[in-house]
C-alpha cells in the first residue's frame, strides 16, 4: 500500500516576468518594428514623454519656414506671385505627380496586351488569357495546360500555346527552358539547323562542356558545333524573367562603421529611435503629499513609472547590446571593413559571444534583422557569421565560405571570364591557396544565383 505524505522540496525555475519578456522582445526587434512598439507604448503609458524626436521635423517648424519663405514674394510689388497661387501650383503638381505614379508592367500584362490585339474569335480569347495567367514570373506554365480547358478544346489549346510563344518575349508560355529554347529556334527569321537537335538531345552534355562527345554523337565538325552553340547562347532560356518586378525593399542600417584617420569607428544610429524620459506630472503625482491617501491612484502612479523606467532601461540595453556586438564584430572582420568582402573572415556565434560576455542566444537576437552601413554596402550583420570552407567555426581554414563565393563571383565577373567552367574556376583558386572540389564551386555558384558557363 502506497502512502502519500507531505514532501518539502527546494528547486530553481526560471521564470520570465512580462518586463523580461518585453526586453527580450526589444533586443530582437529591427529599427521600423522598434519605432512602432515605441509609438504604442507612448500610447498605452502615460508616464512615458518623448524628449527629443530627430527623426521627424514638427508641424510648426514647417509652417513658420513657409511663412518665411513666402513673406519674401508678398511684401514686394510683386502681385504675380502670392502665396494662394503658390498652394494652388503645389496642389496640382502634387495631383499631377499621383497621377502619373502606377505599377510596372508585368508580364501578364504584357502579352494580355498582344493577345488583344489579335484577330480571334472569343472562345480562343479565353482559352489565352487562361494560358497568360496560368504563366509564373520566368514565363513558364505553373499548371498543366491541358488540365485549364477539357479534352474537346485540346486542339484550341495547343493552337493559343503556339501564338503565345511567337509573342514578345519569344519563349513563354512553355514548361521549362529547353522549350522555351526550341520556341524562340522555331520563331526565329535564321535559326541554325543543328540548333534544334542540339537543345533536344545533348543539353546536358553542353552544360558539362563535354563537346567531343556532342561531335561524335551529331556526326558533325567542331566548326559546326561552336556555330551551333554561338547562335544558341543568343537565346534566352528565361524568356520571362525580365518582366519581373519585385518591389524594392527598405531598410534603416542600425549601425555605420566607416573608417577615419586609419581606424574604425562606430555609430549607432540614434536618430531613428526617439529619446525617452519620465513625465514630470507623474513625478509630481508621487511626490503631492495631497493624493498620498489615495491607494488606487498610488498603484496607478507607482505601475505606469515602473514600466516606464523598465522600457526606457530596455531600449539602452538594446542599444549598449548592438553597440558593443558592433564592436566585436568590427574587430574580427577588421580586414573586411578596410579591404572589401573577399577578407571576410569565418566568424561564429560564440566567437562574439565570448569576446562581449554573453550568451550565445543574445548575440543571435540582437544580430537579427539588424543593418550595417559600410563603405562596401550595407549587411545584415549576420552575414558577418560565415563557416570556414574546411572545419566547423573559425577553427578550420582561413578562408569563409562567404569570402570564397565573392572571389568566385569576382573571378567569374571579369573581362573574358564569362565562359569559365566550374573546373576551371576550381584550378583558378587552387592557384590562390583555395582547394575546394568542383561541385563546391557549382554550389556556391548555384548560391550566388549565376547560371553555369553555357548559360551565361
Amino acid at each position: 500500500m502506497q502512502l502519500q505524505k507531505p514532501v518539502l522540496r527546494q528547486e530553481q525555475r526560471l521564470k520570465l516576468t512580462p518586463q523580461l519578456f518585453q526586453a527580450i522582445k526589444l533586443m530582437a526587434m529591427p529599427m521600423t518594428d522598434l519605432r512602432l512598439t515605441i509609438q504604442e507604448e507612448l500610447e498605452k503609458n502615460p508616464a512615458l514623454e518623448v524628449l527629443e524626436d530627430n527623426s521627424t521635423v514638427s508641424l510648426d517648424e514647417v509652417q513658420k519656414r513657409d511663412t518665411e519663405e513666402y513673406s519674401v514674394f508678398e511684401e514686394t510689388s510683386d502681385s504675380g506671385y502670392t502665396r494662394d497661387r503658390a498652394e494652388e501650383a503645389s496642389n496640382l503638381k502634387r495631383k499631377f505627380i499621383e497621377g502619373t505614379l502606377t505599377r510596372p508592367e508585368s508580364l501578364q500584362d504584357h502579352l494580355l496586351w498582344q493577345l488583344h490585339l489579335q484577330p480571334i474569335d472569343e472562345e480562343s480569347f479565353e482559352i489565352g488569357e487562361l494560358l497568360i495567367h496560368n504563366l509564373d514570373a520566368n514565363g513558364f506554365h505553373i499548371e498543366p495546360p491541358e488540365t485549364l480547358v477539357h479534352e474537346g478544346r485540346h486542339k484550341r489549346l495547343y493552337e493559343m500555346m503556339e501564338m503565345i510563344q511567337s509573342f514578345d518575349p519569344v519563349g513563354v508560355c512553355t514548361k521549362d527552358f529547353e522549350e522555351a529554347l526550341l520556341a524562340q529556334i522555331r520563331n526565329h527569321p535564321e535559326p541554325n539547323p543543328l540548333a534544334v537537335r542540339i537543345v533536344e538531345s545533348c543539353m546536358e552534355l553542353l552544360e558539362k562542356g563535354k563537346e567531343k562527345e556532342i561531335v561524335r554523337k551529331l556526326k558533325i565538325s567542331e566548326e559546326q558545333l561552336q556555330e551551333a552553340v554561338s547562335f544558341i547562347r543568343t537565346l534566352d532560356p528565361i524568356p520571362g524573367r525580365n518582366f519581373e518586378s519585385n518591389p524594392p525593399r527598405y531598410v534603416i542600417p542600425d549601425v555605420q562603421i566607416k573608417k577615419k584617420d586609419g581606424d574604425l569607428v562606430i555609430l549607432l544610429n540614434d536618430e531613428e529611435i526617439p529619446v525617452l524620459g519620465i513625465s514630470p506630472y507623474f513625478k509630481h503625482l508621487l511626490d503631492d503629499k495631497n493624493h498620498a491617501g489615495e491607494k488606487k491612484l498610488s498603484r496607478y502612479v507607482h505601475s505606469n513609472l515602473n514600466d516606464a523606467r523598465w522600457f526606457i532601461r530596455s531600449i539602452g540595453q538594446r542599444n549598449q547590446t548592438l553597440l558593443k556586438v558592433s564592436r566585436a564584430i568590427a574587430e574580427f572582420q577588421r580586414e573586411f571593413f578596410r579591404k572589401g568582402p573577399k577578407f571576410l573572415r569565418p566568424l561564429t556565434l560564440k566567437d562574439i559571444a565570448a569576446e562581449v560576455g554573453v550568451h550565445e542566444a543574445t548575440v543571435s537576437r540582437i544580430t537579427t534583422s539588424k543593418y550595417v552601413q559600410t563603405e562596401w554596402g550595407i549587411f545584415e550583420l549576420k552575414y558577418f557569421f560565415t563557416n570556414s570552407i574546411s572545419g566547423p567555426g573559425s577553427g578550420g581554414s582561413r578562408y569563409s565560405k562567404q569570402a570564397v563565393k565573392e572571389i568566385i563571383r569576382e573571378i567569374i565577373t571579369e573581362e573574358g571570364s564569362d565562359q569559365l567552367t566550374d573546373k576551371r574556376i576550381a584550378e583558378i583558386l587552387a592557384d590562390r591557396g583555395i582547394k575546394i572540389a568542383r561541385r563546391t564551386v557549382s554550389k556556391y555558384r548555384k548560391e550566388l544565383d549565376i547560371d553555369s558557363s553555357f548559360r551565361r
